[in-house]
């Protein structure tokens, strides 16, 4: 009897000092890798809130209310009644002009005086009125109360003997001191308005009667000295309605502007001289009364201020018969108060308002924003004056106290609705999103309308998504589920490396060979994108119904080999007949046929270019991922659908592509990120121009290009640079959100289908 044989294994101890020593060793690179996976984690959490945060920092100044801060309180200089009153540059020096013709020169942090000047005024005469040119041209306009006017400049010269600042002030009389007769009659000048130019220089007055009178004069300059020489022109003025409040002229001399106290506001077009026509009459109040009228910043728009504290902005526009009427724009309500006087700021399309109770407002018209609104004195507030700078403001009280005030007012250009909403601007028939950050003048009205750089960004990444989601997905699904493996090691290679291509390379080819090329042969293009698809299915087609023995000589999953010289002899049909199709179809020459025909416009680089060189970039990273997730999922699902009778096409749609679902609508949420953010392929591939239209033939400017292109160029601190900021704020929140969201539904996905 055999027998049976009894293997004993061997005694292992483990507890030996080797075996106590790996598994301390594995068990601290255990302990290493978990805390620096966390710590690295941790990190990039703090590092994206530090992002956040710090764009925060940089946004929020932005809508930060005015301020003011008491800097001195003194002694009104002079004597005589304040008709005029001023700071130069730096706030050091002020110029107060009294009705008895006296100038005053005093520095504005005591109110000690510099200088004192008397103005060349008639005997006998006091001055009735003063009117600035234009809102920091320092050329002021007086009317006296004899009838006749003058026209004077207060200028300063800096110099800085000892490296410390000087400042000279004086008076200069560009067209001699000797006054023009504007009143025939004699009668007092209580409203004046002057315009000086390269061409003319005009004087308007008007009388308590409501009688105008003006003056012409064409300059005519010396080639050797430069002498300017006036030379009287003749013109007729508009007969007067009723005593005006307010008389203002346009830069071009073209249009004269008049209210009175009941609100009556006339527009006068000037260019027939002999006989000057009433454009518009506007009744501008109800039931109030007109207290002022001012020029805004540009000398287009006109502020007017009634009794009850009510200002409202006007401006002519063109209307259906192309012809210039006023339109009321906006209104801004205080509380009430009465307003005394409506400054203007200098460099911005801001101004200012006091009133009887002693409140000043800051406000601005574009963002159509109040940035103060406070009742900083006790008293009547008879006359103010804000700096060029809008950093100081000086004001004179009923009691003849002169009130020096510092103010921080940074960024009154910008509000929500200036960033979100339609806001009117000057010189357009309707309100409009635009986007337009600087210009050669100062007059110039900001536009920081982000809703074409947002639709910019959101159509960039639409076509780019529309082009490449298609065919990285389907490219993806194809070579994990029924490519040959041998290819797939060399197709999914191939792809990626794609990615390592730079994107300044794709859009400086986009940008001088694709687009140009593509407005040469735009038939070929649309040829191409239709006869391509056909071709492949006829081709699949073909290859289907061929015998089994041809089919048979190609190994399974090598088919796709087959479709490159159809794809190219396709492209290369295409191109060939775009000449013949152009004229057949198009009347030869398509971009003509869209632009006059179809009434669709053609920009040479536009989201077609965009979408195709962005969606090449995009592609693999979507198929990366995609790839990733179908060859993941788990073979026995796939063995188990195929066994039970399913065929490839029905295993893939049934089992596969809901398994691999979470990764797939991760992957083109990575590609949709990476599509809003790219930069260099939008900045060098589109004609860069933030306009909100969803034609495929035009361009746009995204988020992330406008921060590139304005952004060394901005001033740092200033409302252009933090817009900027918020510009970026905005990317990120956007991304973030979209991130946010695709991980909420990838996990959705996830639970549902992980029961397969």
């Amino acid at each position: 009897m055999n027998e049976a044989v009894v293997l004993k294994a061997p005694d292992i101890d483990f507890d030996t000092p080797q075996l106590k020593r790996h598994r301390n060793v594995r068990a601290l690179k255990d302990k290493v890798a978990t805390v620096s996976i966390g710590a690295g984690g941790v990190f990039v959490i703090v590092a994206v809130t530090l992002i956040f945060f710090y764009l925060l920092y940089e946004v929020m100044p932005l809508f930060e209310s005015a301020k003011v801060e008491p800097v001195a309180e003194y002694t009104v200089p002079g004597k005589g009644k304040t008709k005029f009153l001023a700071m130069e540059e730096q706030a050091e020096i002020g110029i107060r002009i009294d009705d008895l013709g006296a100038v005053t020169f005093f520095y504005t942090e005591n109110g000690s005086v510099h200088s004192q000047l008397n103005l060349p005024i008639p005997a006998g005469t006091t001055i009735t009125s003063i009117n600035e040119g234009s809102a920091g041209s320092q050329t002021l306009a007086l009317g006296f109360s004899n009838g006749s006017g003058l026209v004077v400049q207060h200028q300063y010269k800096i110099t800085y003997p000892n490296d410390v600042r000087l400042i000279t002030p004086q008076l200069v009389y560009p067209y001699g001191e000797e006054p023009v007769t504007l009143a025939t009659t004699g009668s007092a000048i209580t409203n004046i308005a002057v315009r000086d130019n390269e061409e003319l220089l005009m004087l308007a007055g008007a009388t308590d009667s409501g009688d105008i009178f003006g003056s012409l004069f064409s300059k005519e300059e010396d080639f050797l000295t430069e002498e300017i020489t006036l030379e009287e022109q003749d013109i007729t003025m508009p007969q007067g309605r009723g005593k005006l409040v307010s008389l203002l002229l346009s830069p071009d001399v073209r249009w004269l502007f008049t209210t009175n106290e009941a609100g009556e506001l006339r527009m006068y077009d000037l260019r027939d001289r002999a006989n000057p026509r009433l454009n518009t009459e506007v009744n501008v109040t109800e039931e109030t009364k007109v207290v002022a009228m001012r020029f805004l910043l540009g000398d287009i728009s006109l502020l007017i201020a009634d009794d009850q504290g009510q200002v409202s902005q006007w401006f002519p526009v063109r209307n259906e018969q192309n012809e210039f009427s006023l339109e009321k724009v906006r209104q801004f309500k205080t509380d009430g108060a009465k307003i005394n006087q409506i400054g203007i700021e200098e460099r911005r399309k801001g101004f200012f308002i006091v009133s009887e109770d002693g409140q000043l407002g800051l406000y601005n018209s574009t963002a159509e924003r109040e940035a103060l609104r406070e009742n900083l004195l006790d008293k009547s507030i008879r006359y103010a004056t804000l700096a060029p700078r809008a950093n100081y403001i000086l004001m004179e009280t009923e009691d003849g106290q002169l009130h020096f005030w510092d103010v921080h007012n940074e960024h009154p250009d910008v509000s929500w609705s200036a960033l979100w909403a339609e806001v009117w601007y000057e010189n357009y028939q309707e309100p409009e999103y635009v986007w337009q950050s600087s210009a050669a003048t100062n007059d110039f009205e900001p536009k920081y309308s982000l809703m074409p750089l947002s639709f910019g960004t959101l159509k960039a990444a639409f076509y780019a998504m529309l082009i490449a989601t298609p065919l990285a997905i389907c490219g993806a699904l194809y070579t994990a589920h029924f490519m040959s493996p041998a290819l797939r090691r060399k197709v999914k290679p191939v792809i990626e490396l794609m990615e390592a291509l730079p994107t300044v390379i794709l859009g400086f080819l986009a940008g001088l060979f694709f687009a140009p090329f593509m407005e040469a042969n735009l038939p070929g293009v649309f040829t191409v994108l239709m006869l391509i698809p056909i071709a492949i299915i006829l081709f699949g087609f073909a290859w289907a119904n061929l015998p089994a023995s041809i089919r048979l000589r190609i190994d399974d999953g090598w088919e796709p080999l087959l479709l490159v010289p159809v794809i190219i002899l396709v492209g290369w049909f295409s191109f060939a007949i775009s000449p013949s199709v152009e004229i057949a179809m198009f009347d030869g020459d398509m971009r003509f046929w869209l632009e006059n025909t179809a009434g669709i416009d053609f920009d040479q680089r536009n989201a077609l270019v965009v979408g195709a060189a962005m969606g090449f970039a995009v592609i693999p990273t979507i198929f990366s991922i995609t790839e990733d997730a179908v060859f993941g999922v788990p073979k026995h699902l796939t063995y188990g659908s195929l066994a039970l009778g399913a065929t490839p096409w029905q295993t893939m749609v049934r089992v596969v592509l809901p398994t691999a679902s979470p990764g797939i609508f991760s992957a083109v949420m990575i590609g949709l990120g990476r599509a809003v953010g790219e930069t260099m392929i939008v900045l060098m591939a589109t004609g860069n121009t933030p306009i909100m239209d969803i034609n495929i033939f035009e361009g746009m400017r995204t988020l992330a290009a406008n921060i590139a292109v304005e952004m060394p160029e901005s001033e740092v601190g200033s409302s252009h640079y933090r817009i900027l900021f918020l510009a970026a704020f905005v990317l990120f929140i956007f991304t973030f959100m979209v991130n946010t969201l695709a991980e909420f539904v990838r996990q959705r996905l996830r639970t549902k289908y992980s029961v397969i």
